[in-house]
């Protein structure tokens, strides 16, 4: 239930903080920005704008009348003075002599009347805003507002809720047709507070900021009691609330199904490679209560509450019932036809545009489980997250109307106009992705420096990486490290013992949970153990070999399920050791272990290929570590230092000067050639043995 936030205190304190530089106008403008940003029932991630109308100067000292609205790529929620550019206000308002005027066009003149050539782009609704004659203006698409302007009878449900002073237009494309169409309704009714566009959201305004604002949170609040009121009159209070019988699959069934689905869509589409995404599972009580509704399928099949979610979540959702989820050709077929209608979408509405209109993917980025939750993907975490916050708002809002009435989405054919008008496939950017992007790697023995130098490439390579260890805190400082270094990384810290299956499928699983899968996999951990043979204890042997040949077989074991469930391909990279080629006395248990690993990741490349999986090694040797400490080093690296009579500044040269190269090896070179043997770099390499130790001829690979 929204309400105002609106305090004095903190009012004077943003008029403090940015009155001297920027006026009180926008100090203030700023606070109500804030405000309604930081409750998602009025915006979600991007959405909304906000404007003033002020004063300020030019270069020449010239004091104009100026209009400082929201900018492209700021949130409502943190935005602060940049990120409401000034524009000069009387040029806009003369553009309304005009007839028409495209969307180039317009965004010309917009920029054109930029202050700063360097600000970011203004909102596409500037017109709007520069048309009325508030000094305050706030936009957002209010929930409760959507569940009333997404019905047949929508004018009259909010002329009905909403009283006299809000004025209501029918849907119209944003830009210069819904500025004119604003304009003209508020010199029929000046006496307007409020404007409602239907299927679109509200738009409150006033001369005062908190006026303006309370206006807004006014309105939708009366939205909200009487969609409330409608659904308690109906006995439909609990609309979205589950049965008490209703029962919650375990962690691991539905990480079985997300994994399914995740590849599904990822090898929908033929091309050069699987279009991996990152993912978000949510399975709270409202969205498994929605996804078992009579009419949850048809309500999933129709457009978003309104068009500006298009470009987060697409127009359609996917729906899964709990008996194809487990079935990976059931799954795909559903996929399938999911990429079929939205081409068939694409095709019936881009006759007669453009020629040159290229069509955008056609995969799902919500997908509902029947009974089990909602599963939202993007190209990286940060997509999936939106499109899942966007879903869980529309979801409830859809429920509502049809319970009120009947929920009636935008034509197919407007919400084509919007998804691929160029104004809103500008929110989104033109950027590069990275190698990795979509990709999610799973790493052992993550806290020590070679795992810190492999996760680390990793990340900066787009991957979501997760650092596992059987000790939990140093797993957490890694990451912890990384994300300092890396503050945009995705990460996720888990305890996993690589002797223990149930310990490795529970990381797994947990890891879907949070990504959506695996993709890359590296066996990492590993320990070792001085000792002759005439000394060696056999209970030591067998840890030895039980962590690094028996938990390298279990983490392959878990893997190769997961691959198959997912068949989208994969690569694993299984840290073995010079010592493969090269052992050394006194280090038996090690070496024969590392000799056994080194051999099943051979094993593995025979039998992942029909799976797409390559699998590949890395021999390395002598690698210290700096802000991460080397786990080995840390094990054997007293005794080699006795047995050499040399301090560790003494051991790190005499490794150093024994290689070919004469070169330190360090974490990043082990992270750098597992980077080439996940990336596309090597995607017809499997089965090599990459060294990564300076040059040791005895531990050439032969």
């Amino acid at each position: 239930m929204v309400q105002s936030l609106w305090n004095d205190g903190e009012a004077g304190e943003f008029i403090a903080r940015y009155g001297r530089a920027y006026g009180e106008d926008l100090a203030l403008r700023v606070y109500t920005s804030r405000l309604i940003g930081r409750d998602e029932d009025l915006v979600l991630h991007g959405g909304g704008n906000t404007s003033v109308k002020t004063r300020a100067k030019n270069l020449l000292g010239e004091e104009l009348d100026v209009l400082a609205i929201k900018g492209s790529g700021w949130n409502l929620v943190d935005i602060e003075p940049a990120g409401l550019p000034l524009v000069e206000l009387e040029p806009l308002r003369k553009l309304f002599a005009l007839a028409s005027m495209s969307d180039a066009e317009m965004v010309n003149e917009i920029r054109r009347g930029l202050l700063d050539s360097k600000a970011p782009i203004p909102s596409v609704e500037t017109l709007l805003h520069a048309a009325l004659p508030h000094k305050f203006v706030d936009h957002t698409h209010a929930d409760a507002i959507l569940t009333l302007t997404n019905q047949a009878d929508a004018a009259t449900l909010v002329e009905e809720s909403l009283g006299d002073r809000v004025g209501v237009l029918p849907w119209t494309m944003p830009g210069y047709p819904l500025a004119q169409a604003v304009l003209e309704l508020h010199a029929r009714r000046p006496e307007l507070e409020a404007v409602v566009l239907l299927q679109h959201g509200i738009f409150s305004f006033a001369d005062d900021a908190r006026e303006s604002y309370e206006r807004m949170i006014r309105y939708v609040r009366a939205a909200e009691d009487f969609v409330r009121a409608k659904l308690e009159a109906k006995g439909t209070k609990a609309f979205l609330k589950l049965e008490s019988d209703t029962e919650r699959p375990s962690a691991a069934t539905v990480a079985q199904a997300v994994q399914i689905v995740r590849g599904a869509v990822a090898c929908a589409l033929e091309g050069d490679g699987p279009a991996r995404m990152h993912c978000s599972w949510r399975d709270d009580e409202t969205l498994r209560a929605f996804s078992l509704r009579p009419d949850c399928r048809d309500l999933l099949s129709q457009g978003p509450i309104t068009p500006d979610h298009v470009i987060r979540t697409k127009g359609p959702y996917l729906f899964v019932s709990k008996e194809q989820a487990p079935d990976r050709d059931r799954v795909a077929k559903a996929v399938e036809e999911y990429v079929q209608q939205y081409g068939a979408y694409f095709k019936t509405n881009a006759a007669g545009r453009d020629a040159g209109l290229q069509m955008l993917d056609p995969l799902p980025r919500v997908v509902f489980i029947e009974g089990w939750g909602m599963l939202s993907l993007g190209v990286d975490k940060r997509a999936a997250e939106v499109a899942a916050d966007i879903a869980q708002h529309s979801v409830v809002s859809k429920a509502a109307a049809n319970e009120i009435g009947h929920f009636r989405a935008l034509p197919a054919a407007e919400l084509f106009e919007m998804e691929y008008w160029s104004l809103e496939q500008a929110k989104l950017g033109k950027k590069t992705l990275p190698r990795l992007a979509g990709q999610i790697a799973l790493i052992s023995g993550a806290a020590g420096a070679i795992g810190v130098g492999i996760a680390e490439c990793l990340a900066e390579a787009g991957a979501a990486v997760v650092l596992t260890d059987l000790d939990l805190a140093r797993a957490e400082n890694a990451a912890a490290l990384l994300r300092e270094r890396l503050p945009e990384a995705t990460l996720l810290a888990l305890k996993m013992d690589v002797t223990d299956e149930i310990s490795v499928g529970e990381a797994f699983a947990v890891a879907t949970l949070e990504f959506g899968g695996i993709d890359i996999v590296v066996p990492n951990a590993g320990m070792a153990h001085v000792a002759t043979l005439e000394e060696m204890e056999p209970a030591n042997f067998r840890q030895v070999m039980e962590v690094n040949l028996t938990g390298t077989m279990i983490l392959l074991s878990e893997a190769a399920r997961v691959f198959r469930r997912q068949g989208s391909g994969g690569a694993v990279v299984v840290q073995a050791s010079k010592n493969v080629f090269a052992p050394g006395a006194a280090f038996g248990a090690y070496s024969a272990s590392k000799a056994g690993q080194h051999q099943l990741g051979k094993i593995a490349a025979l039998e992942f290929a029909e799976l797409g999986v390559r699998v590949n090694m890395v021999n390395a040797d002598a690698v210290f570590g700096d802000a991460v400490p080397s786990g080995l080093w840390e094990q054997v690296g007293p005794e080699r230092m006795k047995s050499r009579g040399l301090d560790e500044k003494g051991l790190r040269e005499f490794y150093r000067e024994r290689s070919l190269l004469k070169k330190s090896v360090t974490p990043r070179h082990v992270g750098e050639a597992v980077l080439f043997l996940v990336s596309d770099a090597s995607a017809a390499t499997t089965g090599v043995t990459l060294t990564v130790d300076g040059g040791i001829a005895a531990a050439f690979p032969r």
